[in-house]
């Protein structure tokens, strides 16, 4: 069966999306790296070295067709569609072949802002709607994702 890899590095949703894959027994595995070490109940933990991307690496080379990615790394969500993944981020969107060219783009601009001096806002402060909102989009894409 399908399962679910968190890239764990300041993911604020690890707790949801163990709730939600137990309730829909699906296996969890966490990654991150040795600076965000962490072991939860119901869930593997993967620690990498740190080093650039070393959990993205690491995270895109065990996902398979149909797993659930929780990513916020547009670069990482690329590459689990390519995979045939499906990844959601820790506000509920989930990225699809419709938004990741747009998202990417838009990641390369503020990052030439940034480095030509330009400062951008940055995210809203994270409310405790937000985790219900993510919970109640990852369990809908759990359902539409279960192996017939």
């Amino acid at each position: 069966m399908a399962k679910i890899l968190i890239d764990a590095d300041g993911c604020p949703v690890v707790g949801e999306t163990i709730e939600a894959a137990r309730k829909f027994q699906r296996d969890v595995i966490l990654i991150c790296d040795t600076s965000h070490e962490m072991y939860r109940e119901g869930a593997e933990t993967i620690t990498v070295s740190k080093g650039p991307d070393a959990v993205d690496f690491v995270l895109v080379n065990r996902v398979k067709k149909g797993d659930i990615v929780v990513t916020q790394d547009y670069g990482l969500a690329a590459m689990v569609l390519a995979k045939q993944g499906y990844p959601i981020d820790q506000n509920g969107r989930i990225y699809s072949e419709e938004n990741i060219d747009q998202l990417l783009h838009g990641r390369h601009v503020a990052k030439k802002i940034r480095a030509g001096g330009g400062r951008l806002k940055g995210p809203k402060k994270r409310k405790p709607e937000d985790n219900e909102l993510f919970k109640v989009k990852l369990e809908e894409l759990i359902r539409n994702t279960v192996p017939e």
